[in-house]
């Protein structure tokens, strides 16, 4: 287990649960492979139904599924997905997602995603429920004329996480009219920065996958993650993108500071047995430090693999492992 610092926002009879819990959302690497699966109330159903996406994925089970599939990957869901699915999958590490809000308001500066649930109640599910959640996510669109009343209930929210022993992911996206590019690096590690304020133990950040094409591009990054200081900087995965350039892109932030990626898209649109191969092979360079070069033979040789063990047996539905 890697040396960290325990927030002194986590009360004294809780920091062995959060120590805990840090070490099983880690794999006691302090990165994480968070697999966020908030994006039914974010996009939708436009990214689990249409051309180049695998029918899988028009069921939510599919999502439990592929992160079944993962060695130390983290599922992150709002509180009905996992009351309905999560019993059937108690061996995942879960975070409760605790805001979210659809992509139909278009209002540029007046968005806003409000806390579904009450300090009380998250109590009350996670100590029921019996599933394994080892944190709670929150949304802040930082820039908004919501913006005070979306921190003031994320500040909560990571109180409440901290006092339950649990570690609390902050979503920044910095958004308004004025804003014409989300991905700006210097805007990026001001919204880190925010997160940092805020006691934030990871904060999920946008990242210009179509700029940083190379390690002297990339290395402009390292503003972002030294903004963030104690908060550990998790880059979101984007849209869905070639496996191997995904698996690059990865090994230039891990050089720049990050400590994991929270991917949605890049694994659920895929089929289940290509999703767990490309998810094994992330796992690899997060976990385990693998090269970006080793993690994409991994890769290929888990998908062919796969495809051979679903020719000999179409029923299986975890094939691969």
């Amino acid at each position: 287990m890697i040396d960290f610092i325990t927030p002194l926002s986590v009360p004294k009879n809780k920091r062995s649960t959060y120590r805990q819990n840090f070490k099983i959302a880690t794999k006691g690497t302090g990165k994480l492979l968070l697999f966020a699966a908030d994006q039914k109330v974010e996009h939708l159903n436009d990214d689990f139904f249409g051309a180049g996406i695998t029918p899988e994925d028009a069921s939510p089970e599919h999502l439990f599924q592929v992160a079944a599939g993962i060695p130390g990957a983290v599922m992150a869901a709002h509180i009905g997905l996992l009351a309905r699915y999560g019993g059937d999958y108690r061996h995942l590490p879960f975070i409760l997602k605790i805001n979210g809000k659809s992509p139909l308001d278009k209002r540029a500066d007046d968005l806003f995603s409000g806390a579904w649930l009450s300090s009380e109640q998250i109590e009350q599910f996670t100590e029921t429920s019996g599933l394994n959640i080892v944190g709670l996510g929150h949304t802040i669109i930082l820039g908004s004329t919501q913006e005070a009343k979306m921190l003031k209930q994320a500040s909560k929210v990571i109180q409440t996480a901290h006092e339950l022993g649990l570690l609390a992911i902050i979503w920044m996206y910095p958004r308004n009219a004025s804003i014409k590019n989300e991905e700006d690096v210097h805007l990026v590690a001001g919204g880190a920065g925010v997160a940092a304020c805020l006691g934030a133990d990871f904060v999920k950040v946008k990242y210009p996958y179509k700029k940083f094409t190379d390690d002297k591009k990339t290395a402009a990054f390292s503003e972002v993650t030294k903004a963030a200081g104690r908060t550990s900087v998790i880059c979101v995965g984007g849209s869905k993108l070639p496996a191997e350039e995904l698996l690059k892109h990865l090994g230039r932030q891990l050089k720049n500071g990050t400590k994991g990626l929270a991917i949605g898209r890049n694994l659920h649109q895929r089929s289940l047995s290509e999703a767990t191969a490309l998810g094994n092979a992330l796992s690899a360079m997060i976990h385990k430090d693998v090269s970006a070069s080793e993690a994409i033979k991994l890769f290929k040789g888990n998908k062919t693999n796969a495809k051979k063990a679903n020719s000999h047996s179409p029923r299986r539905v975890l094939g691969l492992f």
